[in-house]
Formats: C-alpha cells, structure tokens, sequence
C-alpha cells in the first residue's frame, strides 16, 4: 500500500494545487492530512474544499482550531494576526469541516502495517517534535509500525528496528531552508519514507497575502522557505 501524506498546508492553495496535481500522478492508495490547513495565507476555504474533497483521512492542526475558537493566547503576533483573520473569513462549509476533525489518526492496511498520525506528538497536540528529539518509544506508545509528525514545517525521516517516524515538512510554509512545498510517500511494505519537494509560484503566494492585509513577513518567508 502506498501513502501520501501531507501537512501544513496553511492556505497557501498555490503550493496545495501543485503538490495534489503531483501525488496523483503516483495514484497513492491514501492520502493523509497532519493538520493546519488553514492558518497564515489568502486562501482558507479554498485549501479546505480541496483537502476535505481530496484527501481520505486528516486530523485537526492547531491553526485549524484557533480559526475556529479564536483562542491565539499562545501564538506569536503574526500567527495569531491570520488566526483571527482567517476566522472571519471561514464559511459555514470550511468550519464544519474543520470542526469534524479528530486529533489522530490510525488504520491498518491489508497486511498488518498499522500507521498512526498526529499534528505535533501523540502526547500534545502543540508539541514540537524535531529530528533529533525523536526516539522509538513513540513507536511503542503508539503500538504502530510508523508514526507521522507535522508541525514544525521541517521533513525528516528517522527508522529504528520496531519501525520508521517521519515528518512530510510543510506545503504551504516551509522553514528548513528550502522554499519548496514539502509532502512524503510512504509504503506500507518495505517501510520506505520518503520525502519529496516541488517547485512552486512562491511570487503568487506572497502577493495574496499581501493583497489581503496578512503581515507582510508571511509573505516575505515563501521566497527563502524560513
């Protein structure tokens, strides 16, 4: 079985549009979500119709539920400046959607790989999770065979002998260095994570954002993907 998945795509529909027209050229068997479809960029109810249309199973980000609560206690000024104005700008179909979303996600295929998934750790929803913090006791914990971080917009891959966790990095705002929007396929039987990275109008992006009164640094970061 072979996966796609997918995180972070924080309403940036131009980097969504490029990296859904590129997985299904793999015609995957799944596509996931890790969360926070919305959060930061111009288009919130456009990523949601093509996230809820296009991928099979996705999990609630912090972004999507400060759009939804209009809690921002706990994010930087830019960040919580898009949370309260994607939050008036969801329609009634992007908030039930956003609303219906679990925070994890888990399913076995057909030949007993069990795969479990999660915005920021299986403990915190909101917990950063980086490369190097990662061991396999979540891989205990969780009683699967892979586990799937978002949140911190960098991609990594770490195997250990009971299985492999891996980050697909960030769509729609990537802070590894690398302005490329971010996803990772994974197959059920030989383990294989890998990450993958496509080019996309970061020029278009960056003038949405800036043509809808977002903080002029959510746009300005697209170009050099920090």
């Amino acid at each position: 079985m072979r996966i796609a998945i997918v995180s972070d795509v924080h309403s940036n529909i131009h980097a969504l549009e490029v990296v859904l027209e590129r997985i299904e050229g793999y015609a995957p068997d799944a596509v996931l979500c890790l969360g926070d479809v919305v959060g930061y960029s111009a288009h919130p109810n456009e990523c949601c119709r093509r996230v809820r249309s296009t991928v099979d199973s996705s999990i609630l980000g912090n972004h999507d539920r400060a759009a939804l609560t209009r809690d921002v206690r706990f994010m930087n000024p830019y960040a919580a400046a898009a949370a309260l104005w994607t939050a008036d700008r969801l329609d009634e179909e992007s908030k039930s959607f956003i609303s219906s979303l679990p925070t994890s996600l888990r399913f076995d295929d057909d030949e007993g790989c069990v795969v479990s998934g999660f915005h920021g750790s299986d403990t915190d929803p909101d917990e950063y999770v980086y490369e190097e913090m990662v061991d396999g006791d979540i891989l205990v914990r969780c009683a699967a065979d892979a586990v799937f971080l978002g949140h911190t917009h960098v991609p990594y891959r770490r195997a250990f002998e009971t299985g492999v966790v891996g980050n697909p990095g960030s769509v729609g705002q990537p802070r590894d260095g690398d302005p490329r929007a971010s996803f990772a396929t994974f197959d059920t039987r030989s383990r294989d994570f890998d990450v993958e990275r496509v080019e996309y109008d970061t020029e278009s992006a960056s003038e949405s954002i800036l043509k809808a009164g977002l903080p002029m640094i959510l746009a300005s970061r697209l170009a050099v993907g920090k």
